[in-house]
């Protein structure tokens, strides 16, 4: 009764993550091999991805971007001249972090 009521309040106070994590850990059989503070972490981990997931989609719903592309579907074996080492350093982001700036010419697709 008391977990049940647990999950509850942590859905009524918004932390939909949380209560997530909090029921995941009830079903592990090896919960009490984690100390209180390893418990706390995992639920707060949970809830702070679970956060970033939602913005992350509400920032690409506003975007009505017109296609979905992922890394994944990029072709490398194309004649293009994409050194796999360098794309891979590019779709790390560090870039980003340093703040620069990436511009991409030429055709998207092989002729």
């Amino acid at each position: 009764m008391l977990s049940n009521h647990t999950h509850e309040r942590l859905a009524a106070l918004g932390l939909a993550g949380m209560a997530k994590a909090f029921d995941d850990q009830q079903r592990q059989p090896d919960v009490t091999a984690l100390t209180f503070e390893q418990r706390l972490g995992l639920m707060i981990d949970r809830e702070a991805t679970e956060r970033e997931n939602k913005r992350l989609t509400v920032r690409l719903k506003f975007a009505s971007l017109r296609q979905t592309a992922i890394i994944e579907d990029v072709d490398l074996r194309a004649p293009r001249g994409i050194d796999r080492a360098f794309f891979a350093k590019l779709v790390d982001g560090d870039w980003i972090s340093r703040k620069q700036n990436l511009l991409i010419t030429g055709p998207t697709e092989p002729a």
